[in-house]
Formats: C-alpha cells, sequence, structure tokens
C-alpha cells in the first residue's frame, strides 16, 4: 500500500466516525428533547366514571350457570389540557368476584382532545355463563341479600398526541366497582332495575 492510499483510507475512516458520532448525537438531542417535553406536558390517564347500570336479566340457575343483560353508561375525561388521548382497541365486560360473567365487546375507536369527555353505554350480556362452584354460595347469599356487587372492566389500549407527535401505545386497565340492587332473580319479563351509581373508577395506564 502506496503512502497516499494510507492516507487516503485513514480520512475516510475519520469522515465516517464524525458522521456516526453526529447521527448518534442527533439521536440523543432528539431524544433528550422528547423526553423534556413529556417531562413538562407530565400527561394524566383519563379519569373513568360509572353512571349507571340498568339490569334487565339476571337469572342464577342451577348448575352454576349465570345469564344476564346489563346497560351500562360510563364517561372518560381527558384531565390534559395540552394532550390528546387515542383509544384503539378497548374490550368492556362484568365481572364478579374476578370470575368474567359477560361476554367482552369492543368500544368504538376513540379520539379524545384536550379536556373533552367522552359517553358510552353499551350492553353487556352473558347466556348461561358458567360460575364456579365456590362462587355460587357467595352469589346465592348476595341474590337473597338483595345486592350484588360487579366490577365493570375495561382492557384496551391507548397513545397521547402532543401537537402533531403521537406515542407509541400504553396498556390501560380500568376498574368500576358496581353495587347493584337485586331484589331476586328474574330472566327479563319484567321491569328493568336502574342503579344510579355516578362511582369513580380504578384506572392504570
Amino acid at each position: 500500500m502506496t503512502k497516499e492510499c494510507y492516507h487516503h483510507d485513514e480520512h475516510e475512516n475519520k469522515t465516517r466516525r464524525l458522521i456516526v458520532r453526529a447521527l448518534l448525537g442527533l439521536i440523543v438531542a432528539v431524544a433528550f428533547v422528547v423526553f423534556l417535553v413529556w417531562a413538562i406536558l407530565h400527561p394524566h390517564g383519563p379519569r373513568f366514571v360509572l353512571q349507571d347500570v340498568t339490569i334487565s336479566d339476571f337469572n342464577f340457575s342451577q348448575p352454576y350457570l349465570l345469564t344476564s343483560k346489563l346497560q351500562v353508561t360510563l364517561s372518560s375525561r381527558n384531565p390534559n389540557d395540552k394532550i390528546g388521548i387515542f383509544y384503539d382497541h378497548l374490550d368492556i365486560y362484568a365481572s364478579y368476584r374476578n370470575q368474567e360473567v359477560t361476554s367482552a365487546i369492543i368500544l368504538p375507536v376513540t379520539y379524545q382532545g384536550h379536556l373533552d369527555m367522552t359517553v358510552w353505554s353499551p350492553v353487556l350480556s352473558g347466556c348461561a355463563v358458567p360460575v364456579s362452584p365456590y362462587l355460587s354460595l357467595a352469589l346465592n347469599q348476595d341474590l337473597i341479600a338483595g345486592m350484588v356487587l360487579l366490577n365493570i372492566k375495561i382492557d384496551g389500549w391507548v397513545r397521547w398526541k402532543v401537537g402533531s407527535w403521537v406515542s407509541g401505545s400504553y396498556h390501560l386497565h380500568v376498574n368500576c366497582p358496581a353495587y347493584l340492587s337485586c331484589s331476586g332473580q328474574f330472566s327479563g319479563t319484567g321491569t328493568a332495575i336502574k342503579n344510579q351509581l355516578v362511582e369513580q373508577c380504578a384506572v392504570d395506564v
């Protein structure tokens, strides 16, 4: 290798190293700016409220089968004044003592602007859903007492929007306790029972 070729190769290597360093510096600078903006804005998770639950069918029959039909009304509010929220996929269902007792349904994809509120009123139902035997005694006792605690739950994904920048997806879990008045079992032939609740839900993002 001639002296000229050696110096040429060394110059190219130095140029490549400078380019790599410049790109790394740019990436670090952009990441720092995004982090700084994120830290200043400090996004808060949405706030969910369970407003009411209307029961039109709630029948627990042997052996350990529960048929139910509930219409729930719940609202979500975006508490951020500079950040929007995309609700990409939300599954909602009812559970009794951590056992799912209605089929999960998907809420509509929604974008929530700054300080906006969204209201959903889905109908949740389950036909002859098997209930664990160890829960049957507790459920029977609740029905005799005329008060059943169900949990309306939401599992899904959200994204944050700041200006034109949109974050990646974050898992959202919402748990709304619902103490429901149930004077005995009925099978949809009588008057539906509407429970006004206005219960704050636990939200984890």
